[in-house]
């Protein structure tokens, strides 16, 4: 593309976004009209409902860091097998289909669950904990505990192996290294770890719409999903979704505030040479902490895989509706992908050419931010808004599949953004000059330079992408009907009625497209190497 339209790409892009997003916001807006915030206040199940999303996200931030700050100390001193495999499943928990994973839950923790079958064989009587916020709590810290964790981990990594030895040589016992070592390395990072948790766990809606478990046990997410499907109640629905968007504008903001630079580079998993290694209380801690930490999180994974393998399996998966779902999910799922890299790419392409020729890093950084507007607008929100904004307009359910794409194609282009950002940035420092001198601009510079540099985190960013689009539920909860099924509102809607045998055959099938999909996608689009970063 010749130089002199570079923004046509970000430009592109960004009309995208805007029409996707400012038309569902002024559509709330104007329907939140009709109700107002005293009103809202008055009622007190609303209250209720805003006390408890508060509440749940607290709790599962409290307890999510408080498992992750000792899970990270033990894996910066234990080294056992596994450990590489262990720490590459904590990378994709937040990237597996949420109701796939409450499914796992449900197998463990539920009435005919793991617990229980335990209880039984030992002469105890069965319990009933799971639904409610004891199940909620459970989800949220199998999903952002080994979040933390990882990001704690680097930061106990990004310590010099000097002042490790320095310790070494004065002494230091486990409780001085986290005073003077573990815990500033790991402070920094806290606040803007904290904020960015309770802010996933305000904005949780398969995890409380599956184990809720009632009205007790309601979250805003919830209540305009209810407001909207239930008791089409247009006013409140929208005036939930713009409470819903303001908390998250605010949220958002504190997270921005609350992050400071790290002063060390991670240190890539190098082997730390910690003095209180061979202590044995710590060893016996450690193994604690290990043990606890993995029974929250390895059940769960390997009771999908062992649930779906049933006597029932073969005549589940023969339901021409089980196939329909997998086909409609993989349809969006790729259009979502490809409509996401598109947009990350028109976004990055204009905002590079910003910052690097004209030099205007301001308008560089507004272009790319454009992208990021989606973490303050969850997608029950703007699903909300684009069926207030279209319903009188067209059939709403009618252009469902289309919705549906749309949406989780924005919500992925954050992650995009992350992934895309840094390697478009440097391929343009390293070779632009070389271009320049050579002539060489347009598709023939896309395909001869951009392409083998940019191919393996391209592939990254499209296989996020599906797989995001592969396990949502917000979208599809308000856009689903008995013509548009994905697999995870077929799952939700088999374990809402105790179809156990069939869940587990759709979980099972869920997890292997998820992962298979992930690596295929990245093994072949990326090249042969695409693994080895």
């Amino acid at each position: 593309m010749p130089v002199r339209r570079w923004w046509l790409p970000g430009g592109l892009s960004l009309a995208g976004i805007l029409l996707l997003t400012a038309g569902p916001i002024v559509a709330l807006l104007l329907q939140s009209g009709q109700a107002s915030i005293g009103q809202l206040l008055s009622d007190s199940y609303l209250r209720h409902v805003i006390w408890f999303s508060f509440y749940q996200a607290a709790l599962s931030t409290l307890f999510s860091l408080l498992l992750a700050i000792p899970l990270a100390q033990t894996l910066s001193r234990r080294y056992f097998p596994g450990r590489v495999l262990l720490l590459r499943l904590f990378g994709l928990s937040l990237v597996l289909p949420v109701i796939l994973v409450v499914f796992g839950i449900v197998a463990v923790h539920g009435r005919q669950g793991w617990v229980n079958q335990l209880l039984l064989l030992v002469g105890m009587e069965p319990v009933s904990y799971l639904y409610g916020l004891p199940g909620i709590l459970l989800a949220h810290v199998f999903f952002n505990m080994p979040l933390a964790a990882r990001v704690l981990l680097q930061g106990i990594e990004a310590v010099p192996q000097s002042q490790w030895r320095l310790a070494s040589q004065l002494g230091f016992n486990g409780c001085q290294l986290f005073r003077w070592l573990e815990w500033p390395a790991m402070r920094s990072a806290l606040p803007a770890l904290a904020s960015m948790i309770f802010m996933l766990c305000f904005t949780s809606f398969a995890t409380v719409m599956a184990l809720g478990g009632g009205p007790r046990s309601t979250t805003l997410e919830v209540a305009i999903y209810q407001a909207l499907r239930f008791d089409f109640d247009l006013p409140l629905a929208g005036m939930l979704a713009l409470l819903q968007l303001l908390f998250c504008c605010g949220f958002l903001a504190l997270q921005y505030w609350l992050s400071h630079p790290q002063l060390h580079q991670p240190g890539g998993g190098n082997r730390i040479e910690r003095p209180d290694r061979r202590a044995p209380l710590i060893r016996l801690w450690d193994t604690l902490v290990l043990g606890g930490c993995l029974a929250i999180f390895l059940p769960p994974l390997l009771a999908i895989v062992t649930a779906g393998f049933n006597p029932q399996l073969w005549p589940a998966l023969s339901s021409p509706r089980l196939w329909l779902s997998v086909l409609t999910s993989l349809w969006i799922a790729a259009g979502a992908g490809l409509l996401s890299l598109l947009l990350t790419l028109g976004l990055l392409y204009s905002s590079r050419y910003l910052r690097l020729h004209l030099e205007h890093r301001t308008g560089a950084a507004m272009l790319e931010a454009t992208g990021s507007v989606i973490l303050v607008l969850p997608a029950v929100v703007l699903s909300t808004g684009l069926f207030i904004l279209l319903r009188n307009i067209a059939d709403v359910f009618a252009l469902g599949p289309i919705l549906v794409l749309l949406v989780n194609a924005l919500m992925a282009l954050p992650y995009g953004l992350r992934t895309l950002q840094l390697p478009m940035e440097r391929v343009a420092r390293q070779y632009d000059r070389l271009c320049a001198s050579l002539d060489i601009q347009g598709l023939a510079r896309a395909r001869r330079v951009e392409w083998p540099q940019l191919r393996k985190p391209m592939a990254l960013t499209l296989a996020l992408a599906m797989m995001l689009s592969l396990g949502d539920l917000s979208a599809i909860a308000l856009f689903g009907s008995q013509q548009l099924q994905t697999l995870p509102w077929l799952l939700y809607q088999q374990l809402g009625n105790y179809q156990m045998a069939d869940a587990a055959a759709t979980a099972l099938l869920l997890l292997l497209l998820s992962l298979g999909l992930f690596l295929l996608i990245e093994g072949v689009l990326g090249g042969k190497d695409a693994r080895a970063e």
